[in-house]
């Protein structure tokens, strides 16, 4: 292995640097690009792992990165392409050749081409099919018509079944004899007549068990069908629920015509706790570092909007107490205190709601427990700040009454926080409104507007 080629390998001194490409490594492949070696660039990026490259080819810039792709040429793989950024790869698409292209299209299973086409332009979309076999691309179109983000555009047509009563023996004598195998898979999945699934059998149970064994005698005791209209989110639910491995896919009348496997299980729950996050800071379910500034723009603004009205909306419980705050310039020095510390406490009980929600834990049976603990939580550390802020109130401006009115104000409002961040996201799933989506502004409009209501509404009583 040559000097160059094993400072590819990402040094494991720290957590941070284990899994990614060392700036040596990345400059040595740069100067392979600006020089035109093709030979030193093949041989720099043979050992990386296809994610590797793709974050190489997300990082560099464009012109750079184009440069790389056509001086790569023809070892370009296909699962690059499923590794990539949605916006890169279009951009790395129409940079392919046509026959660099439909040679890494070529490579990749059914379902990963179906998530390759379902973010393309039409001509583009049409390139991919083009390059496909005849049976590869009827397998994909099939696909493409099930609903999107559905179990049939997860699944990947290629299966590995077998009649229930087989045996082992007859079962490995089948699997040596075939020439189309899936890449990876982990069942022999077990048929009846009617193509209906029975049951799982794993690789390592037949590799173990005699060649007289009964196929069915070595069914896992854990097996669940997935209808193929069956939301992509409940079947990463099911995996993630009842740890699987495999599951197989049927159509309307109970017949196998594909199988899910873990890992695409996963990238849909690592994709819908990346839209939970983006939704919550209101940046937009798509965006990425790959994306224009015009497009970040324009998901960004629609949620800074919602924020100006919100704001608004506090500011004008601020503008009910103008003589208050006029007569008292503690009150405009003390009031954010208590907004931000209920904004807090809000966001805090919010993302465990709302995570609650995307994974099944909070629901009708325990809602009401879980509301009950949030206000304790929120009483509890409004208790403890109430008595730091009444002291700060005392010391601070000399005044115990004004120490007592900021601390019942922070008591109020964190008490508000905790119900509303969990409340809010509960009854914004029951009206149908994504709780990930909307919560946010909402939660922050009630701990603002209480905050503020409760602060000077006191001190107007109290203080004055």
């Amino acid at each position: 292995m040559s000097e160059e080629t094993e400072d590819l390998i990402p040094e494991t001194e720290s957590d941070e640097q284990a899994y990614s490409l060392e700036k040596k490594a990345i400059a040595a492949i740069l100067y392979a690009v600006d020089v035109g070696d093709r030979e030193q660039l093949v041989e720099l990026l043979e050992p990386l792992h296809a994610a590797d490259i793709a974050d190489l080819l997300e990082q560099i810039n464009p012109f750079d990165r184009r440069r790389l792709i056509l001086l790569y040429d023809k070892e370009f793989d296909g699962e690059i392409l499923s590794e990539l950024d949605e916006v890169i790869r279009e951009e790395v698409i129409s940079i392919l050749k046509p026959d660099v292209l439909a040679d890494a299209v070529r490579e990749m299973d059914s379902d990963d081409v179906v998530d390759l086409l379902e973010d393309l332009e039409e001509t583009q979309h049409d390139a991919i099919l083009d390059a496909l076999e005849d049976s590869d691309r009827d397998a994909v179109q099939r696909s493409l018509n099930y609903p999107e983000y559905s179990a049939g555009r997860l699944m990947q047509t290629e299966v590995v079944m077998a009649p229930e009563h087989w045996t082992v023996g007859e079962a490995i004598d089948h699997l040596r004899a075939q020439d189309d195998l899936p890449e990876q898979f982990y069942h022999v999945i077990l048929v009846d007549p009617r193509l209906h699934p029975i049951g799982n059998v794993t690789l390592g149970k037949i590799m173990a068990s005699r060649r007289d064994v009964p196929l069915r005698d070595l069914t896992e005791q854990m097996f669940r069908v997935i209808p193929v209209t069956q939301d992509e989110g409940d079947v990463a639910y099911a995996f993630n629920q009842y740890h699987l491995i495999s599951a197989p896919v049927v159509d309307d009348e109970g017949r196998l015509i594909g199988m899910i496997t873990i890992d695409d299980a996963m990238t849909v729950l690592d994709e819908e706790h990346e839209e939970d996050i983006l939704r919550l800071a209101g940046v937009g379910e798509e965006s990425s570092l790959s994306d224009r500034v015009l497009e970040t723009t324009r998901q960004r603004l629609p949620w800074l909007g919602v924020n100006l009205v919100t704001a608004v909306l506090a500011s004008l419980v601020i503008a009910q107490f103008q003589g208050a705050i006029a007569s008292l310039v503690a009150l405009a020095v003390l009031m954010p205190i208590v907004a931000s510390m209920g904004g807090n406490a809000g966001t805090q009980s919010l993302t465990v709601a709302v995570r609650a929600l995307a994974t099944k834990d909070l629901t009708g049976a325990n809602v009401w427990r879980v509301l009950r603990r949030e206000v304790l939580v929120g009483l509890i550390n409004g208790l403890i700040f109430a008595l730091i802020m009444g002291i700060v109130g005392l010391v601070w401006f000399g005044s115990w009454q004004l120490g007592y009115v900021i601390a019942a104000a922070m008591v109020i409002n964190l008490v508000i926080a905790g119900l509303a961040g969990t409340a809010i996201p509960v009854i914004l799933q029951r009206v149908g409104v994504d709780p990930a989506l909307a919560s946010g502004a909402f939660v922050t409009t009630v701990t603002d507007v209480v905050g503020f209501l409760a602060f000077l509404g006191l001190a107007v009583l109290v203080l004055l």
